[in-house]
């Protein structure tokens, strides 16, 4: 029996599953569970990348002490954020995407490079966080000097292991960079904002072999963790789906990026799919609810919490997607701002939250179908958010759609198919 590691990074917990194939089917197990979350540290939200790195390292030596044998591990993460290096050594700390330093250099940005050019040549959608921002900035305060390389988070971790700096395509699309009809950092682009050439070598594809830790293949899977959830759906023909997490990502497979006026306005992005273009949206998705527990009532669980939401007579909502709510000291209270002090309990803010997502979802699938020129009948969400069975409900009856909710690890097992067809 062969057996395969996936290791899934999110922005709350990563995970290491072991999967094999028995009786044609991909069976998997948890071997490992390791905390994460963004630190304050001298004025900027960061990651912790020496934790998250021995982190890395203790699931693997699990997983060896219990399968005795492993075929290879891939790293998928998050995307956006990234490690600095000057030769060997990394520039920390790795700032994190929620950080506010891109704010007053978005508009220098984009008076160089208008954003409408950005968006016609990368097709990615606008969010202040995009690397793109995160580098102008590094560039203004001075944190370029003498690097020579990027390495986005996950060929980060890979990089501690295996001494290997690999890039790979599906992460490197997410840094609005990449020439949506090349596949290759647009120099265009990186010439105009002043940014080392060094910074933006040739890509690599989803299942290259990089080299190896401790006997085991080092493998590149779709390493943006959307690339990995998208290849791990279980699905029937082509249909919208939503990868369900701290963030929703809304989207469809195409064979080509759509970078029109359309998808300009509706703030749709192009990324790298595994041989097929990633038309989707990024939505606020369960962070709301993550951040309204945390002040309310921490100690509540989920399934407690949906209950409280559905028995809320609260109708108001929220544009889920307002920036208000990207990073605020307060999820509380700037849903207080947001809704005139409307919510009274906690089952109405969590109401609300729900209710707003929802009505989220609606709205970007009609944008989608708009925007490709095609209807869908169904939508397939994935990830923890796939089980709120009354987050599904309402977006069901709001959409249209069929919603095939599946709560499964997805992009874990989207990781382990990549590698398990690099042999």
């Amino acid at each position: 029996m062969k057996v395969y590691l996936a290791i899934d990074i999110g922005a709350s917990s990563g995970r290491h599953l072991a999967g094999w194939m028995e009786d044609g089917e991909l069976k998997t197990k948890e071997v490992f569970r390791f905390p994460n979350g963004v630190q304050e540290r001298d004025g900027h939200l960061v990651w912790d990348m020496e934790a998250l790195a021995g982190y890395v390292r203790e699931g693997i030596d699990r997983a060896l002490t219990e399968y005795g044998k492993i075929e290879s591990f891939a790293i998928d993460t998050w995307g956006v954020d990234y490690v600095l290096m000057r030769g060997d050594e990394p520039v920390l700390p790795c700032v994190a995407y929620r950080d506010s330093r891109t704010e007053k250099i978005i508009g220098e940005v984009h008076n160089i490079v208008p954003f409408a050019e950005l968006y016609r040549r990368t097709g990615c959608q606008f969010q202040p966080f995009n690397t793109v921002y995160q580098l102008f900035e590094d560039k203004k305060a001075g944190r370029l000097e003498g690097v020579t390389e990027l390495l986005m988070v996950p060929e980060y971790l890979m990089y501690t292991l295996t001494g290997v700096k690999a890039r790979e395509y599906t992460n490197a699309t997410t840094q609005g960079l990449i020439n949506a009809e090349t596949g290759k950092f647009d120099r265009s682009i990186t010439d105009a904002l002043g940014l080392p050439r060094c910074l933006f070598p040739e890509l690599s594809a989803p299942g290259t072999v990089i080299g190896e830790y401790k006997g085991i293949r080092a493998v590149l899977c779709a390493t943006h963790d959307t690339g990995s959830a998208v290849e791990g759906i279980p699905m029937k023909g082509n249909e919208p789906y939503i990868s369900s997490g701290t963030w929703s990502l809304l989207g469809v497979k195409t064979e080509r990026p759509i970078t029109d006026e359309g998808s300009m306005a509706a703030n749709y992005s192009n990324e790298g799919g595994v041989g097929y273009n990633r038309y989707q949206k990024n939505i606020m998705g369960m962070w709301l609810i993550n951040r309204l527990r945390a002040e309310l009532c921490p100690d509540t669980d989920f399934g407690t919490i949906t209950k409280m939401a559905e028995d809320s007579a609260n109708t108001v909502t929220v544009d889920a997607a307002a920036q208000a709510f990207l990073a605020p000291e307060s999820m509380v209270k700037a849903f207080d701002e947001a809704t005139g002090g409307a919510l009274h309990t906690p089952g109405d803010y969590f109401n609300c939250a729900v209710r707003s997502l929802a009505l989220g979802y609606k709205t970007a699938l009609e944008d989608l179908e708009r925007n490709t020129g095609k209807k869908y009948t169904k939508l397939y969400i994935v990830g923890g958010g796939a089980k709120n069975g009354y987050l599904n409900r309402l977006t069901e009856e709001v959409s249209g759609k069929k919603v095939v909710a599946l709560p499964i690890e997805a992009t874990a097992i989207g990781n382990l198919r990549v590698q398990m067809k690099a042999g």
